[in-house]
Parts: structure tokens; sequence; C-alpha cells
């Protein structure tokens, strides 16, 4: 017949504050776990910090725009519309297919390698995710969100390195899932916003059209 264990004092109140602190600690998980679904819910979690590479904004409101030399040419690195809260980095995928493409949209707001650079004659076309759903972990599934509230007038600015290229909005709609061709006007400096789920699928999108205004120096 063995030994009875007998309890200290003092393992007993050991015992009993770890008893304690046992649900406490599952109150804390499950409050803690309730509190981030809300949070996600009405899309009020942090936004990521944004990335070095990217340059800062300079506020150039009352700054004279600058020449735009012959031959200009130069890749977005970032677009921001302040009416509504846009502001992504901008990818520069180096094929068109699917899956180069789908990788890319998943990073950041894309550049369709085909359309024209910032500085050129014709369109530079953006392509971006959008999504409603209450909770949306991954942010870039909203990097295009509010498109469709853009207002004619209002300005998108799309940065390169160094220089600032401002366009103001002519049009907004919503494309008809069976539309395959996105019009890309080849004279003029012009830009569209494209809201994308997936390439190769087919699906109501909105696209946004706009006019440059001016190049500024950052």
């Amino acid at each position: 017949m063995g030994v009875p264990v007998v309890k200290t004092s003092k393992q007993w109140y050991k015992f009993i504050t770890a008893m304690r602190f046992f649900p406490f600690a599952v109150t804390f998980v499950v409050l803690f776990g309730i509190t981030y679904l809300f949070l996600g819910m009405v899309d009020a979690l942090p936004n990521p910090p944004a990335d070095a590479d990217t340059p800062a904004i300079t506020d150039t409101t009352n700054s004279t725009p600058q020449t735009i030399a012959d031959g200009t040419a130069e890749l977005p690195v970032r677009v921001v519309a302040k009416d509504i809260g846009l502001d992504s980095k901008v990818v520069n995928p180096q094929a068109t297919d699917i899956d180069t493409l789908n990788k890319a949209v998943d990073e950041a707001a894309m550049r369709y390698p085909d359309s024209s650079k910032l500085g050129a004659e014709g369109t530079v076309l953006l392509f971006g995710h959008s999504s409603y759903l209450p909770i949306v972990h991954n942010q870039v599934y909203k990097t295009f969100n509010g498109i469709q509230n853009l207002k004619n007038g209002q300005t998108i600015s799309v940065y390169s390195a160094g220089t600032e290229y401002r366009y103001s909005v002519t049009g907004v709609r919503l494309a008809n899932a069976q539309e395959d061709v996105v019009e890309l006007p080849a004279t003029g400096k012009h830009l569209t916003l494209v809201t994308c789920d997936s390439f190769g699928t087919k699906s109501d999108r909105f696209v946004v059209t706009a006019d440059f205004t001016g190049a500024y120096a950052l």
C-alpha cells in the first residue's frame, strides 16, 4: 500500500493559484479573439507599414509643373488617390502570362506590362484587387477598394522614383463581365485603373479613366 501524498500549505496555494489563472487565461484568449474579429469586420485593423523602397509623398500643390523631356518613360512605383484613401505601391512584372500577372497583383497594384510608362505617350494601365468581405486579413485584396467613388476632376497621383505624375479623373464605369477589352488610347497621356478578381476569369469590374495634367519633381 502506497504512502498518500499530502500537500503542504505552500503547495495548496500554488495549486489554487494555478486553477484560478486557467479560467482567466481562457477568458483573455476568447476576448482577444472576439475583439480581433470585430476590428476586422469594421476594417479597423492597422495596415502594414509602407515599403521603404516607395517614395515619400511630397505635397506639391503650389509647385510649378516640370517639363517632361522627350523620350521619358518611367516605371510607376506608387499610386495615390487622396480623395478615397488609396495609397499603394506598384509592381511591374515583365511577362503577361496569367500566373505572372496573378502573382504580381497579389503583391500590390500592378502595371500591365504592355501598357505605357509614365511620361510616355499612351495609357498607363494599373490593376488592383478589391474586396468587400467583412474580414480581409491580406490588405492587398483591398488595394483598389473605393475607386468607383472617384469623381470627375479628382486627382490621382502616380509616382516614379523621383517624379509625381498627376492625372485628373474623366470617367468611372462598371465594366460588364463579358467585356474582354479595355480601351487604351495611344495618343496623349492617360491613366486607367481597373479592379481585378483574378486574371483568366471573367467578372464585373470597375474602370477609372484619367488624363495627365502635369509632372512635379519630388
